[in-house]
């Protein structure tokens, strides 16, 4: 099968407009908005977006995608920008951010938690990945204690970033991984 012909200039302005407008809608307070809203907040009609996205779930997937994307890329800039130990300390705060972001989609998301979409899985194996290359990187430097696994710290994380019932819990779930940054610190052969 050929690759998709990449799209033209207007159809990928229409296009970033129709996301710009889904994030602002789904990661604001209006995370319930109908397509017919989001399509007139990009300033196009309803059938652009069906033109480049097949439904709704569509669109809140590729939105949440681009989230997860800008988030795993960030390893990469920060390990240049810190030494290893900081880039992790500074990712795992991005991701509890991100988590705090999250909370806003979370009603658009449930619309796809009950397909067959493999948004979630693939958003879990690309932090987990982006954890391992910042935990590689702070063993290697002798910085982070070794044997600790990028999914493992996932998991670590999960109950930490979902915690959002009460007010003031991002707070609270900074300073907590904090206290898990510094565990992970413990042990190493040198810190810095």
């Amino acid at each position: 099968m050929p690759p998709p012909r990449p799209l033209r200039a207007d159809a990928r302005r229409n296009r970033e407009a129709l996301l710009s407008a889904a994030r602002e809608a789904f990661l604001g307070a209006d995370t319930d908005a109908h397509v017919e809203e989001i399509a007139r907040r990009a300033g196009v009609a309803v059938g652009t977006l069906y033109r480049h996205f097949d439904t709704r779930e569509a669109l809140i997937e590729e939105v949440y995608r681009q989230e997860v994307d800008a988030l795993c890329a960030a390893p990469a800039r920060l390990l240049v920008q810190h030494p290893p130990h900081e880039a992790l300390r500074q990712f795992l705060l991005l991701l509890v951010d991100h988590a705090a972001v999250s909370k806003g989609m979370a009603l658009a998301l449930e619309s796809i938690m009950a397909t067959d979409s493999p948004v979630f899985d693939n958003a879990r194996t690309q932090m987990a990945d982006a954890l391992t290359e910042l935990l590689d990187a702070g063993t290697t430097a002798g910085t982070v204690r070794e044997g600790v696994t990028g999914p493992t710290l996932l998991r670590a994380l999960g109950p930490i970033c979902h915690v959002h019932a009460a007010d003031g819990w991002q707070a609270e779930a900074r300073q907590i991984t904090t206290l898990l940054f510094d565990g992970l610190r413990f042990g190493a052969p040198r810190t810095t």
